[in-house]
Order: C-alpha cells, then structure tokens, then sequence
C-alpha cells in the first residue's frame, strides 16, 4: 500500500498508528453519531481495534488536507467504502474527493462495485455519496457500479 494524491490539496496516506491525531476525531459526539450511530466517544482501545479491523480487511488511509490529518477513508476487501472527516474540515468537498480515489482504488482492484453503509439521519453523507454516482438499495445502503 502506497500513498496515494487526490489533487493538490489531499493525499491518503497509509495508515499507521497516530493516536495523537485520531482519537480527537473520534472524541467529537456528532462524528461519532454519523459514523457509528454511537453517542459515545471511542476510548483508545476501541480506535485501536477499528483501525486494526479495517487494516486486516482492506486498505485503510489517513486524509491530509493542506498538510493536516484531517479524517481517514477505508476500503475493505468486501467492497464497503467509509470515510471521516473531522467537522472543522467538513464542507469543504474532502469526502467527495477521497470517495472518488476510493473508486479508483475499487476498478484497480478488479471490483464490480462500491458499497456505503449510511444511516438515514445522516443527510450530509447520503448528499455526498449520491453526487459522485452512489445509488440507494436498501434503507442504509448505497453502491456505485463500477462496471
């Protein structure tokens, strides 16, 4: 796995353990909310053990934005994208860019599609997916053919 540039703005950078910068994210109960439907914040060892999941079944990047770690994007090996991005970053089309090298990622790979597990509260996401080609197939499921 190799770091990979979106544009001028965004790289992924493969994951490695970065408490320091993650567990902020994870702090916030809104990002918490839209990402796992939980109203509590990740401790260290349930970050750990997130990370460590999505490592040994995927890809798993952090988002540098201008230089920062801002969120992180994952591709596991069954076709599911996530991506976070910490709210003080959020609104600024981030998502959008790293879900689109998540495409890229997936056709490089051979993938027929692209799925994202998206909780019907979570307008932002279900608008952001839906811009890039995302199409609804069930009440919190959405995919993106990619042939």
């Amino acid at each position: 796995m190799k770091e990979r540039i979106v544009d001028s703005e965004v790289r992924l950078i493969p994951y490695y353990r970065n408490d320091e910068a993650s567990l902020p994210w994870y702090q916030d109960l809104d990002l918490c909310r839209q990402v796992d439907n939980r109203d509590k914040p990740y401790n260290i060892n349930l970050l750990h053990s997130m990370y460590d999941f999505l490592c040994s079944h995927g890809e798993c990047y952090y988002i540098e934005y201008r230089g920062k770690l801002v969120g992180d994007v994952s591709l596991r090996d069954n076709a599911e994208i996530a991506i976070v991005v910490c709210k003080e970053f959020q609104n600024r089309h981030i998502g959008r860019r790293c879900a689109k090298e998540m495409l890229k990622l997936a056709s490089e790979k051979g993938m027929e599609f692209v799925k994202a597990n998206i909780y019907s509260f979570n307008h932002q996401s279900r608008r952001m997916f839906e811009s890039i080609g995302f199409y609804q197939t069930d009440e919190e499921w959405y995919r993106h053919d990619l042939i």
